[in-house]
């Protein structure tokens, strides 16, 4: 009987054992990111860290940033980008991050576990998050003299560092911008796009003006004394974050006969479709949650008999628009918006002899194009990231840190068939 009972116990305790449930392991993945250093007072080798993040791992529920080795974090706060609302969070250890899910966690570091307001929608959806910690590291930030010292190499590509309140920029290694804050702070802001990290060596110096002088003026719409092709962009469009803007589009290419590109990209307003172009199959729908968005294709006289506003007096009466509509926001909350369409521009995507040209100026700070199945590139005139995509693809990808828009000369030739034989 004691036998019988013990053994009954054992087998209970092994299929309840085997019922536990097991967190799957999966590689995260993220992109998008832009993170903000704000320098504190020289004397407590501290800065405030504001991290934006996309995270884009099919239904996860979870995001881990890691805290990097050798810095001390506190003040740790995340918020829901799309809603504005603060989510929950702890700290633990890499072998912790692996048990809840984080396939390549390293054992050796801490991560901060996000738990998302929603699961990362399927099918290319994303959950934007906005991560705050303050770090104190005096390896990287330092005082040398009467100068401060930021020395970090930065993994993110997209990057602003601004310094405490009476420095003055003398030394930046990292071509950036140079913008004035509301409050009279400078601010350095660069893309990074060479391969590795960017070795950032930043120095600055007390002197720069405190108090009410510190007040930047409004910009302005004023462009460029100088003579252009077009009009230029005005002082408010050159002087604006070029890093932390974050329109991504990406062309696809579809055989050279038919003049016609794919294209996706963000957008929060309406899209207007350049003269000469022809748009079909206009489709959109909120990443932040996989919900599709109906699409009108109008006129530009409809656009303004309809009352919607462009922000852009130039539409044509007869130039097309793709008008999407989502629910209106709240205060601190955004949302993000992927358009798909089909353009036809026989101008602009054209077969000449044996050659594919793609002509085409990007004025958005990221843009990305993809051939066709087997084509190859054999003429480009802007450098640019060449790569494979998963199936096999040729894509590049351009990073435009300048507020004016960068013409795009890009030829291609038909693959040869190439006989295997033992």
């Amino acid at each position: 009987m004691n036998t019988g009972s013990q053994r009954a116990g054992m087998v209970t305790a092994i299929l309840l054992a085997a019922i536990v449930p097991v967190v799957a392991q999966q590689r995260q993945t993220e992109q998008d990111e832009y993170t903000q250093y704000n320098l504190l007072a020289p004397e407590t080798a501290s800065f405030k860290i504001v991290y934006e993040v996309t995270a884009t791992t099919a239904g996860a529920k979870s995001f881990f940033n890691p805290i990097r080795k050798g810095s001390v974090a506190s003040d740790e706060a995340v918020f829901d980008m799309m809603t504005g609302v603060p989510l929950k969070f702890e700290q633990v250890s890499g072998v912790q991050a692996k048990e809840h899910g984080l396939a390549d966690a390293d054992p050796a570091s801490d991560y901060i576990e996000v738990h998302l307001a929603r699961p990362v929608p399927v099918d290319g959806g994303q959950a934007r998050v906005r991560i705050i910690k303050t770090y104190k590291d005096a390896k990287s930030y330092r005082i040398d003299g009467e100068a401060i010292v930021f020395d970090r190499p930065l993994a993110i590509r997209r990057n602003a560092i601004v310094l405490p309140p009476g420095f003055h920029l003398t030394d930046c290694n990292v071509p950036s911008q140079i913008l004035l804050e509301a409050d009279g702070r400078i601010r350095i802001s660069f893309m990074h796009q060479a391969p590795g990290q960017a070795a950032l060596l930043l120095k600055a110096k007390p002197g720069a003006q405190i108090g009410d002088a510190t007040k930047a003026r409004l910009l302005s719409d004023r462009r460029s004394w100088e003579p252009l092709p077009k009009e230029g962009p005005t002082e408010r469009e050159r002087l604006s974050e070029r890093a932390h803007q974050d329109r991504d589009i990406v062309y696809f290419l579809q055989e050279p006969g038919t003049h016609a590109f794919h294209l996706f990209h963000d957008f929060t307003e309406s899209n207007v479709v350049r003269t000469g172009s022809k748009v079909s199959d206009a489709s959109g729908r909120i990443l932040d949650t996989g919900e599709a968005l109906k699409a009108e294709v109008l006129t530009g006289a409809q656009l303004k008999k309809s009352g919607i506003d462009t922000d852009d007096e130039s539409v044509a009466s007869d130039q097309q628009v793709v008008v999407f509509r989502f629910p209106a926001l709240k205060a601190g909350q955004s949302v993000r918006l992927r358009m798909s369409e089909t353009y036809t521009a026989p101008d602009c995507y054209r077969l000449e002899g044996d050659e594919l040209v793609f002509d085409r100026s990007f004025g958005r700070p990221r843009n990305s194009v993809v051939l066709p199945r087997g084509w190859y590139l054999s003429a480009l005139s802007i450098p640019g990231v060449i790569s494979q995509t998963p199936d096999g693809l040729t894509r590049i990808d351009f990073v435009n840190a300048r507020p004016d828009s960068m013409a795009v000369l890009l030829k291609a030739k038909k693959m040869a068939s190439i006989n295997k034989s033992d």
